[in-house]
């Protein structure tokens, strides 16, 4: 923070370390001053600055161009242990309510330059805004019904009635948190399904569900490693349901499915005109996540900027939206998944040493299908249930084929299949024909090479190989990786020069 030398800032940096508190030397705080500052500070009398960081305290905006009618606000929202940013006029209004989050603003209607009527219009117009009071000395009040219909939570008169603004303004501030929690609920409402059903009848999933019991009941950043398909979204979403954290947000972010430029914003949020197309202030997923748990996928799919500010996520619990500089204090459990080798990505400087420390605080190795045939069995049976309904079941020849098969697709590939065999098999017992698998015994990815065909290059035999394979998985690079049992890296050059991209 580049914090400007004055006794404004020598107050937030001493309370920052604990330290008394000085009285200000000015009756007002100056809003060019504020923009560098994190915290919101305000002190329209004298006596100690205000911090608005707790969410416990409601956050409010004064705009009036009356100093005794400023100081009056200020001393009436003081006493409930309100936080207040004063301003004097519509300009410096619009730009504090840019640079912060407010709960209610009281707006005068009457200011210079900028009236009061056009500020409202300017909040509304900015996206989510925050409740605004207006307050009005005309008589008529009909200056004050027309900012009503405009969007205004209420008017008070003037002169002010103490108990009519601190009633007003706690009802207006209890609103504006729970409309602006509903906006963040929205975003997370897919995450917050009731978790599936984790068959563990093998050995190596029943102590790791034993693990996640433990490990649920602390804060500790969870990694959670294994092939693709093995379920490592499910299990995260078990930590998170056995955890404390359980009431609130579960929040995914696949790493590896966004474009590179926009995971920063979607994880850290941005502020309006902070790029082309950010026409409001938007929270990120960590401030979605708040007081829950944030899983992301894919993380080594990172770029090195964004796994710098993830660091810095972890070492100091905030988080700073893009084109912002307000730092805002997040409280998630960060849950991080991978089904890459991640320490070959540490070793080849594609992925931060530090934050793999800090993210592997608790390893949780998911073992792949083939080592846990002990839960084929009891996946059938589940799978039977939820795409089947009552009355379908399986054979026990179709059912010691799907116990042999080797699953390079995992679990995610077992449901497929069944999904697919109940959809388009008439019969209610599933027959070993009725399954979308390879013969028993051959590869995967079975060659439709003829053994007499002429012998071509190895350079063309691993073209087609790799482009069966990348068929075989819809396209899905990492695992057709797992498969080909290459690095992502090795693959991705693999596709450029063999074309297969295009």
């Amino acid at each position: 923070m580049n914090l400007t030398p004055g006794p404004q800032w020598r107050a937030i940096v001493n309370r920052s370390l604990g330290e008394p508190q000085p009285e200000l030397e000015r009756a007002d705080c100056d809003v060019g001053d504020l923009q560098a500052s994190a915290p919101a500070v305000c002190s329209t009398a004298e006596g100690t600055t205000a911090m608005v960081r707790s969410s416990d305290q409601f956050r409010i905006l004064v705009v009036d161009d009356d100093p005794m009618i400023r100081t009056t606000l200020e001393g009436i929202l003081k006493l409930q242990g309100w936080g207040t940013v004063c301003v004097e006029n519509g300009e410096d209004g619009i730009r504090m309510a840019r640079l912060q989050e407010f709960d209610v603003v009281l707006l005068d209607l009457f200011l210079p330059g900028m009236s009061g009527i056009e500020v409202l219009r300017q909040l509304q117009s900015e996206g989510p805004a925050p409740e605004v009071i207006v307050v009005t000395g005309d008589p008529s009040v009909d200056s004050a019904v027309e900012a009503m219909r405009l969007g205004a939570y209420d008017y008070v008169t003037k002169p002010i009635d103490a108990h009519r603004i601190k009633h007003l303004t706690e009802q207006a501030a209890k609103r504006s948190r729970l409309e602006r929690e509903n906006r963040l609920l929205r975003r997370v409402m897919d995450s917050q399904r009731v978790v599936g059903t984790v068959v563990a009848e093998s050995e190596p999933m029943q102590e790791l569900l034993e693990t996640v019991d433990r490990v649920a009941l602390t804060d500790a950043p969870v990694l959670i490693t294994g092939e693709t398909g093995t379920g490592k979204g499910l299990v995260a979403k078990k930590v998170h349901a056995a955890s404390p954290r359980s009431k609130a947000g579960f929040v995914h972010l696949n790493c590896g499915g966004l474009q590179e430029q926009l995971v920063e914003s979607e994880l850290f949020g941005h502020e309006k005109g902070a790029f082309t197309g950010a026409v409001t202030a938007t929270p990120g997923l960590f401030e979605a996540a708040n007081g829950g748990t944030i899983f992301l996928d894919e993380v080594t799919e990172l770029n090195m900027a964004v796994q710098s500010k993830l660091l810095q996520v972890l070492d100091t619990g905030e988080v700073r939206r893009v084109g912002g500089s307000t730092l805002r204090s997040v409280d998630a459990r960060i849950v991080a998944a991978t089904n890459q080798e991640i320490e070959d990505s540490v070793k080849s400087g594609e992925f931060r040493e530090d934050l793999f420390f800090r993210l592997n605080v608790v390893r949780l190795q998911i073992p792949p299908l083939r080592k846990r045939r002990a839960d084929v069995a009891g996946l059938v049976e589940f799978y039977l249930d939820r795409y089947g309904g009552a009355g379908r079941g399986i054979s026990d020849e179709a059912l010691e084929t799907l116990v042999s098969y080797r699953w390079p697709g995992n679990v995610r590939e077992l449901s497929n299949i069944m999904q697919r065999a109940m959809l388009l098999s008439p019969n209610p017992v599933l027959q070993l024909e009725d399954l979308p698998l390879p013969a028993p015994g051959t590869a995967a990815v079975p060659s439709r090479e003829s053994p007499r065909e002429t012998p071509e290059s190895l350079k063309e035999n691993e073209k087609r190989h790799v482009a069966r394979v990348l068929e075989y998985t819809g396209g899905t690079r990492a695992q057709a990786a797992r498969i080909l049992e290459v690095d992502i890296k090795t693959l991705r050059k693999k596709i450029r020069d063999y074309g297969l991209g295009e």
